[in-house]
């Protein structure tokens, strides 16, 4: 797996634990706080934002690559998730998608409050993500 300098690792996790400390989950009570590494060097974090409508529900991880991509960031080389679980958590499927869009190989740094970090790349939790190829092939049928 392509690591990122430690430094830069602890900075990326440490922003995905501050920012969770902002999550909004009244129904569930879980927060999340997410940050991603654009390759440009600049971070993005977010949060989840739960809703009365439970399927408006904006993850972490979404709420990061919004904010980058509304800064101009259309690469995405990193992302560490924090959850207040004790054992690290996965993004969701609707995240790992996202995240795809903007990086399919980007390392993923997962901690929990026992302070443990699993470190992955994208490309193992997601081998095969939709892309607007698969959109384009479906177009010329």
């Amino acid at each position: 797996m392509n690591q990122g300098p430690a430094g830069a690792d602890e900075a990326l996790l440490g922003a995905a634990v501050a920012v969770r400390a902002k999550a909004y989950a009244p129904a569930s009570s879980f927060r999340v706080g997410a940050a991603v590494l654009a390759a440009d060097g600049r971070t993005f974090a977010g949060c989840n934002v739960e809703n009365a409508s439970y399927g408006l529900t904006i993850c972490a991880e979404r709420a990061a690559v919004c904010a980058a991509v509304a800064a101009g960031a259309r690469q995405l080389v990193a992302v560490a998730v924090a959850t207040d679980l004790d054992e690290p958590a996965r993004p969701c499927g609707a995240c790992r998608q996202v995240l795809a869009e903007f990086g399919r190989g980007m390392r993923v740094l997962l901690v929990g409050r026992s302070g443990a970090v699993v470190a992955t790349t994208l490309d193992r939790l997601l081998p095969e993500p939709f892309t607007f190829d698969d959109v384009a092939r479906g177009r010329s049928r």
